[in-house]
């Protein structure tokens, strides 16, 4: 077939940072997820002209997913976000507000892409080895045999989500259940390597957050009526399961591709009906008390059971068969041949649930390692940010307990390590310029552009144009509201840092964030140790980050904005 337009040459353009375009777009990008981040960010609403669904967020996954990108630039950025999302589920916004700022800062100076790669490589080792060290000034470790810092993690990950519209009350209810859920995951024994459950999340939404609860098991959404004749079942503990996979409604779907041979006389249907019911009384003769299938039962089928009192759950989709076949140990079962006995499960009871109008039929396991977050919300738009941020939380403590130390939030981290940064380059310059093999002056550029882009998700905190402030000891975050008065001493006006593990004190010292000033070594320890303040598990207002998920999303921004720096030609196909 002849082309019906004359194939265009592809479109090759040099150095693309150089573009009105790509910078603007960049802006605007830099811009979006800016004023997204905290706990006090603007909601974004994204639709198409056309219609359709409108998605409220402010979190960087709903965000990025939802956001048309074209510019194969930006589309570069979006992506690595978004793969640093779907792999730790948190510090998106974050990653996104630091990569966009030092492409930004290093681009205005003019240095050469070989030199600031390898003054950024440098400068993010350096973050790194720190973040990891023994001597770190801004982690703490994790200990989960008490309560306080896990729900510290996930009380801070929940109120940077305004879009969920919670209470501090909602709060604290809906951490404790994030926190239930999480350790009923994890199974009682100490096989090495420990492999985690599921928390499977359940919606009930227009109903109160403070109904939400934690239970046990699954939860199987089915209908008063449904349930009245499936209960009650007096049968002992425990009860034999049979899960299938496959379509038991005695139709075609699952035979396969071929021609199918029917001898004359022989009705088809009978004959399928024949072989269900044959399942059914292998069922009955194997002692099932529970069939469970992902698709169809066959109305005859379901009758047959229920008469031998078997109870039978059908349509229960592809999302729970992994789940199910975890609570009750079952292998699901592919055919309706002969099915082995080694193919069954147990459960230990069934019972019923109900949330306002809605009614579940509720598996109890044996060994709680699967259990159902029952999660409500007020409408559509607030459960969907609650039901991710939920996820967020969740995916953090798995991540805890893999490295268990957190990293103290709201700021302090990135100002903290930005001071580190200053001091280090200032007091190991020369070995600096030996390893990377540059100017003293083209070092001081860089670490300039590299600490301002590390604060620069502090800043981001602020959206109603309130001073930022970094203290000269220990280099945490606080920031003073916009209407405030004139005053001559700031520790007047500041209560805690940004994390809340610092009170505001006279000999701290303080200077505008982003501002000259002179190089300081904050201390290889804790705050907490040295200025009286008690222990950190006790302090309810802390707020921390996960160590795994920001990290990571450091080294994503880092190495995302040297790719966009190095960048010579971008070659698009325009057919």
């Amino acid at each position: 077939m002849s082309r019906l337009e004359t194939k265009k040459p592809s479109l090759c353009k040099s150095e693309p940072l150089t573009s009105e375009r790509v910078k603007s777009t960049l802006a605007v990008l830099k811009e979006i997820v800016t004023s997204c981040y905290g706990p006090s960010g603007r909601l974004k609403q994204l639709h198409n002209g056309l219609g359709g669904y409108v998605c409220t967020t402010s979190q960087s996954s709903a965000l990025l997913r939802n956001l048309p990108v074209t510019h194969p630039v930006l589309k570069i950025l979006t992506t690595s976000v978004q793969n640093h999302v779907s792999c730790f589920r948190d510090c998106g916004l974050f990653t996104a507000i630091l990569c966009c700022n030092l492409i930004d800062n290093v681009h205005r100076m003019g240095l050469t892409a070989t030199t600031v790669i390898k003054l950024n490589k440098h400068l993010l080792n350096l973050c790194t080895i720190y973040l990891k060290s023994e001597a770190c000034g801004c982690r703490i470790p994790v200990d989960f045999g008490s309560t306080q810092i896990p729900l510290s993690l996930t009380r801070s990950i929940l109120k940077s989500k305004p879009a969920c519209m919670l209470t501090r009350k909602e709060v604290e209810h809906i951490s404790t259940l994030i926190l239930r859920a999480f350790l009923l995951t994890i199974p009682e024994s100490t096989d090495d390597p420990i492999t985690l459950g599921q928390s499977i999340i359940v919606p009930g939404k227009d109903q109160r957050v403070t109904d939400s609860t934690v239970l046990p098991g699954i939860l199987i959404d089915i209908s008063e009526d449904q349930l009245r004749r499936l209960l009650p079942i007096q049968k002992p503990s425990p009860l034999k399961v049979a899960l299938f996979c496959i379509s038991l409604s005695g139709d075609f779907s699952e035979a396969g591709e071929g021609t199918l041979v029917v001898p004359s006389g022989v009705s088809l249907e009978n004959a399928v009906l024949d072989q269900l019911l044959n399942l059914g009384r292998q069922l009955v003769n194997d002692q099932v008390d529970l069939v469970l299938c992902q698709k169809v039962l066959h109305p005859s089928l379901k009758q047959f059971l229920s008469s031998h009192r078997i109870i039978a759950i059908d349509r229960l989709g592809m999302t729970l068969m992994e789940s199910l076949s975890k609570v009750t140990g079952t292998q699901p079962i592919g055919s309706v041949g002969a099915v082995s006995l080694s193919s069954y499960g147990s459960v230990k009871d069934v019972r019923s649930a109900k949330l306002g109008s809605k009614y579940f039929f509720h598996l109890i396991p044996n060994k709680a390692t699967v259990c159902s977050l029952l999660l409500c919300n007020r409408n559509d738009t607030s459960w969907d940010e609650l039901k991710l941020a939920c996820q967020t939380a969740l995916h953090a403590l798995q991540l805890t307990i893999k490295e268990p130390w957190v990293l103290l939030g709201g700021g302090c981290t990135e100002t903290h390590l930005a001071a580190y940064i200053r001091n280090k380059t200032h007091s190991e310059a020369e070995s600096i310029l030996k390893d990377c093999g540059c100017t003293l002056a083209e070092l001081q550029l860089m670490a300039k552009a590299f600490c301002s882009a590390l604060e620069s998700p502090a800043c981001a905190l602020e959206h109603d144009g309130g001073e930022m402030l970094s203290d000269m000891k220990y280099g945490h975050f606080w920031s003073v509201q916009a209407d405030s008065p004139s005053v001559s001493n700031w520790s007047d006006l500041l209560s805690r840092c940004g994390c809340g593990l610092l009170d505001s004190q006279e000999d701290l010292g303080w200077s505008f964030l982003r501002s000259t000033h002179p190089p300081f070594a904050p201390p290889a320890f804790l705050p907490h140790a040295d200025v009286g303040l008690p222990a950190v598990g006790s302090a309810s207002s802390l707020t921390v980050d996960c160590l795994t998920a920001k990290l990571n999303g450091l080294q994503v921004a880092v190495e995302t904005a040297n790719l966009i720096l190095d960048l010579s030609y971008v070659i698009e196909d325009n057919n």
